[in-house]
């Protein structure tokens, strides 16, 4: 008997376990903004269609995974209305660049904004799928979300989210193209954010990392112990480490937060090469209590860097390039037992 027979025994339909769901909120600051919503099984989560197709939250078993800053789900409108600083609410990750990340800065009369204005663009020719492909039931979301102006760059970002039933991971894909006829800087970061109650004093970031920095050799107090969270002190300031992450024989590598007392963990996953900076955010500030894992093809300190380092990473005329991510929840001891000793056997194999 095949899964999918085996399952209408038991359902009328799909959707009692698993479905894609098109949402519009209509108050606060996310008003008008569409969404999809996916979930498989327990798990649970929502893709901003208007707002780069970044997923905003993330939920398993009914607990919340990600981090979501004061003023909560906020759509593109409501956000490029506000400074820079309201306009970042969190969510479970948010798309940054390509012109730019980290702080903002302004050069020859152009404003290059904080991490970048992709994250603010709503997709088009948007679609979503939920059924059946062999012996499997596969939900997606895909869609276009372009950066462009007159006299000024063409790019366009298509990304497919995806996930299968009975599963506990979400595979995105992005592909980057230059539709233009000049180089077009294409600086990367994906900025997860985990939050409460997943993150809490009782967690544990988990890196397979060879050596740790941070960002402006400040020496903070709780250096040392970049892999602990403190209880939300009030008050307190950012911190911001530089990881150069170990990978496996494919190229592969990854970064997790795990928290033993739930029993669960989350793990993102991406390729070195294409991504070979990790940078760590640690907000221990009470009531913004947060944990930044964040794959980059670029420094955080930004275009400025990279400009007089000569190292901006660029795409060339009707250039593509392909990223691939992939988050999983983790559940139960086994599977955080797993992914220490994985950052361990990685964190000390030799390079070839």
């Amino acid at each position: 008997m095949s899964k999918k027979e085996e399952l209408y025994q038991y359902v009328g339909s799909m959707q009692q376990l698993a479905y894609v769901r098109s949402l519009k909120y209509d108050e606060g600051q996310a008003s008008e903004m569409k969404a999809k919503q996916v979930k498989n099984g327990p798990m649970s989560f929502t893709v901003m269609t208007d707002k780069c197709l970044d997923i905003g939250e993330l939920s398993y078993k009914g607990i919340q995974l990600n981090f979501l800053a004061k003023q909560g789900l906020q759509g593109p409108v409501f956000g490029k209305s506000q400074d820079q600083v309201k306009s970042i609410m969190g969510g479970l990750f948010f798309t940054s660049g390509l012109e730019n990340i980290g702080a903002a800065f302004e050069k020859d009369g152009k404003l290059y904004p904080m991490h970048g204005s992709m994250r603010l663009a709503p997709a088009e020719h948007v679609g979503s799928s939920a059924g059946w492909e062999g012996d499997q039931y596969v939900m997606s979301v895909e869609g276009e979300v372009r950066q462009a102006a007159l006299f000024g760059e063409n790019v366009v970002l298509r990304r497919k989210i995806e996930t299968v039933f009975g599963s506990r991971q979400i595979v995105i894909t992005n592909e980057i193209e230059n539709e233009a006829y000049e180089d077009v800087s294409k600086m990367q970061l994906y900025h997860f954010n985990v939050g409460y109650p997943l993150l809490s004093e009782k967690g544990e970031i988990v890196l397979p990392t060879r050596e740790v920095k941070d960002r402006d050799d400040l020496n903070y107090e709780d250096a040392s112990h970049w892999n602990q969270m403190s209880p939300p002190i009030a008050g307190a300031t950012e911190s911001v480490y530089l990881h150069d992450l170990a990978a496996d024989e494919n190229g592969e590598t990854f970064a997790a937060y795990v928290n033993e007392e739930l029993g669960l963990g989350l793990k993102v996953e991406f390729p070195k090469e294409k991504l070979p900076y990790f940078v760590q955010w640690k907000s221990l500030g009470a009531g913004d209590y947060a944990m930044g894992l964040e794959p980059s093809n670029s420094h955080i300190l930004g275009r400025l860097y990279h400009e007089a380092n000569g190292t901006l990473p660029v795409l060339k005329p009707f250039e593509k390039e392909t990223v691939v991510l992939k988050v999983t929840v983790l559940d139960g001891a086994d599977e955080i037992a797993e992914v220490k000793r994985e950052a361990e056997r990685l964190a000390y194999r030799p390079e070839k």
